[in-house]
Formats: C-alpha cells, structure tokens, sequence
C-alpha cells in the first residue's frame, strides 16, 4: 500500500472516529435551519446593549439604560454591552467580542447575505462605545462602569439600575497592557469591516487602534494588577498581556499592511508567546487566535518569518483530531468539546471558529495540516466544527437547542436579569434590587426571550440543568455568540458541508 493510500485512509478514520460517538441519536434529525440560527445570534446582541437604544431596535422589551454612565467622572462612557447576565460593562471581554464580531463579518460576510448590516450594526456598537473609551482622556483607557461585587447582590433589570457605576482605568501610571491592546485589536480589526462601507470610521477606528496599541506596548503591565478586585476573579487577566500585545500588533498588521508591525511581530514574537503550543482560545487567552490570523500570511504571501506559526496551528489543530500523535481533547459521550465546568460553550464556540478560519485559509491557498506523518485535510476541520455547531443547535443527547429561542426545545431560564424580570412596558414601575430576587428564584420560564444567547452550556456528561441559579450552564455572554456568528455564517452557505 502506497504512503498517499495509508495517509487517506488514516484521514478517513479520524473523521470516522470524531463523528461516530453520536450516530446511534443524529441520525433522526433533520437539517438545521442555519439561516435562522445565523439571524437570531446577531439579534442576542441587541438585548445586550446598553445605552440610548435606536428607533431599529428589534428586542422590544428592552429600554434605555446606563444613560449616565460616566458622568461623574465627566466624561461619556454611554453604550457598549452588558458582557453576560449582569449590569456591568467589563472592557475586556467586551473588546475580544467586538474582535470576534468583526473577524467573523471579515472572513464570512460574504455568506451573511441580508443579515450583514446587523452584524456591522453589531461591531459598530461594540467600536463606537471603545472609541469613546480610548478617547476621552489622553494617556487613559476607560476600562469598566459598574461595581461588580454590588452589581452582582442585585437582581434588577438594567433599565432600573441603582448599583454604583464606578468607572475604572488604566493609564501611564497604571497600566493594562492586556486590556489595551486587545482594545486596539477590536478597533483594528473593526477598521476592516468598515472599509468600504465607511472609510472615513474605518480611518478613525484603525488611527484610535494604533496610538491605543502604543500606550499598552510603552506602558507594560497587567490590568489586574492595576485594578485588582473590581475585575478579578471576574475578568483576570490569568495568561498576562504578552499575548494580547502580539495578537493586537496581528491585527494592525492585517488592517494597514504597515512594515512595521510586521517588524514589531518579528522582533517580539519569541518574547510574547509565538513559540508556545496553547489549547485554549477565549477572552483571556489570544495565543492559538494569533497563530491562525498570522498563518494566513504565510499561506498567502509566502512570508517565511511566519512558517513557524503555521507550525503552531497546525499543533492546535492535530490536538483536535481523536487518533492524531498529538490528539489531548475531551469530548463528551455525546462528542461535545469539554474544555470547562463552567461556560464551556465559550470555547467551543471559539474552537469552531478558528477551525473554520483554518480550513478556508488552507483551502485557498492549498494547504494541509500536518500531524506527525500524516496530513489532515480542511474537510476534517469542517466536519469537526459541524459537529460542534450542530450540537449546540440541538443535536445532542438532550436534543435540546442551547441557543434560547432556537428549535423546539430550548433553556427557559437563562441566568439574565434583564430577561428574567417583567419588562418595562409590561411592569412600568421600578423593581428594585432585593425586589428582582423573587423572579431569579421563580420556577417560571423568564418573560422575555433573550432570543440567540447561547447559554454556559452542558457538563461533561451532556447534562443540563435549566435553573438561574445554575450560572454555570445557564449565563450567556457576548463572546460565546461573537465567533458563533461566523461559524454559522460559513454553514449558512455551505449547509451540507462537508
């Protein structure tokens, strides 16, 4: 038997074993709607929004909210979103997601058909509050409103907030590295999404991305050191700012073609992380995300300074794939990744991303992955990320969609305060703090559908408990959506792949 005949068949029985641990249940389904799917994460982020809402609003229970924040401190931090179920405007996640919008519209827009204005209008809220954020003050970066520890006692819908909306920073004295940086990658990566729809946003967005880069790469240090309880253990920066220094330089990179970011990658990948294998891509931790971003060069220019990202991804990629010489996942019985007991649906959302990413890289540009000797195709890449989409849209040993307002079956008790409290058109009158407790503890399904949000998710046994107390499993947030957006964009178009 020749190599090409072993190496095909060792292909086969890869994508036989990562599909094979559900076909006794998947096999009753029919085809998901994706289109559907498609339109309803996009329209999760609506019911995020904080701020003065527009007249296209489209999540009607939602109000106003958050109109003051900033005030106090004289300047304009009004907009941006709510990053999960509580009241508060965290600013890193809130850039990775704004990062994750935009990458999605760059690399599958194309395939969002009707619903790429809402994905824009989407990036467009996230960019326009981080613009004010970087704005405001020189030598400063806004970073939070809202005092998480009392944010979090409260149970109160956020057009009623009366929790401190303390503001927080980081600046020359006290720096935040990571946060800036990822900042700086949101706006840039923005920038590209808004090029040729509106280049006049697009210059402001990738001119704000590069003197915020400067300020995190000159002012080093990491945001948690800075502001310590108000964002730990909430939104740590646990992997440091090396590696948001290196992806927020990727994505200059990408928007300007500019020499010198090039040179910046170069001259300090080894020291912020190019050289480390890492599993994980999320809000905390950029380093897989980098590598498949800058991959891209090297495929498509031939850049030799980036083969050894190529390397990496292709090191992330074999930790995937079940019989790979570096295969480390877990799956569940019911072939679900499980990374985390809490929120896992983060990372499998992120994972089906970067796979897909991949798989068109290397598709365009006649590329393989390589595992040991042998070679793993952009069809295992889609078949993996397929599986991973389609679970969370439903087929799963639960056969329960955890994308609420999707299918038929799907969690009624997300652990969200604006969701789970009667509305202000339906209760006008203010409920307060202690007062919303009586709807978190209620058995009731929440009053309003926080349509698209995918929730935390199931554990590694594929069970869920529908409860708000369970935030675990039941909290959605913006950057579980934010890369399901262009995972469900690619199979929009492509339905049957692969």
């Amino acid at each position: 038997m020749g190599t090409k005949t072993k190496s095909s068949l060792m292909e086969l029985l890869r994508v036989v074993l990562v599909l094979s641990t559900c076909l006794s249940w998947s096999s009753a389904y029919t085809s998901l709607d994706y289109v559907d799917a498609l339109a309803k994460s996009i329209l999760f982020f609506e019911g995020q929004r904080s701020g003065k809402l527009l007249p296209s609003q489209r999540l009607k229970w939602r109000g106003d909210s958050g109109l003051s924040d900033g005030s106090s401190y004289h300047v304009d931090l009004v907009g941006g979103y709510y990053d999960a179920g509580d009241n508060v405007k965290f600013g890193l996640p809130m850039a990775f997601t704004t990062t994750m919008l935009s990458w999605s519209v760059i690399e599958f827009g194309s395939s969002m058909k009707d619903q790429v204005e809402n994905a824009r209008a989407a990036v467009r809220w996230g960019a326009d509050y981080l613009l004010k954020a970087a704005t405001a003050t020189p030598g400063t970066l806004y970073v939070q409103v809202g005092e998480p520890n009392m944010d979090h006692r409260c149970w109160e819908r956020p057009e009623d907030m009366d929790t401190p909306r303390n503001v927080y920073k980081v600046s020359t004295q006290n720096p935040g590295s990571d946060v800036a940086a990822e900042t700086a990658a949101a706006l840039a990566a923005a920038s590209i999404v808004f090029e040729e729809s509106d280049p006049s946003y697009s210059a402001k967005l990738i001119q704000t991305a590069k003197k915020v880069f400067d300020f995190a790469d000159k002012y080093r240090g990491a945001y948690s050191d800075s502001l310590n309880s108000v964002v730990c253990p909430f939104y740590c920066s646990y992997s440091g700012y090396h590696d948001e220094l290196l992806w927020g330089a990727s994505w200059i990179h990408r928007a300007t073609q500019d020499s010198s970011y090039m040179t910046y990658i170069q001259t300090n990948g080894h020291t912020l992380g190019a050289d480390d294998d890492d599993y994980s891509f999320s809000w905390d931790d950029k380093r897989v995300g980098t590598k498949v971003l800058l991959t891209k060069g090297f495929l498509e220019n031939k850049l030799e300074e980036f083969q050894s990202y190529k390397v990496h991804s292709d090191n992330y990629i074999c930790s995937l794939i079940p019989g790979s010489p570096g295969f480390q996942a877990q799956y569940t019985a019911g072939g679900l990744l499980y990374k985390a007991s809490e929120s896992n649906l983060q990372y499998v959302t992120t994972t089906s991303f970067l796979l897909l990413t991949y798989a068109k890289y290397l598709d365009s540009y006649g590329g393989v992955v390589t595992c040991g000797s042998s070679t793993v195709t952009a069809k295992s890449l889609i078949a993996l990320a397929k599986k991973q989409v389609d679970y969370i849209l439903g087929q799963n040993p639960a056969k329960m969609s955890y994308m609420v307002g999707f299918g038929e079956r799907y969690p009624e008790h997300a652990h969200h305060r604006g969701s789970s409290v009667p509305s202000i058109h339906s209760h006008p009158n203010r409920i307060g703090c202690n007062e919303g407790f009586q709807y978190f503890h209620s058995s009731s399904p929440n009053p309003n559908i926080l349509t698209g949000a995918i929730l935390g998710g199931p554990d590694n046994g594929d069970h869920f408990a529908d409860s708000r107390e369970n935030y675990q499993q039941s909290e959605p947030a913006t950057y579980i959506n934010a890369p399901f957006v262009g995972a469900l964009a690619f199979f929009t178009a492509q339905p049957s792949s692969p």
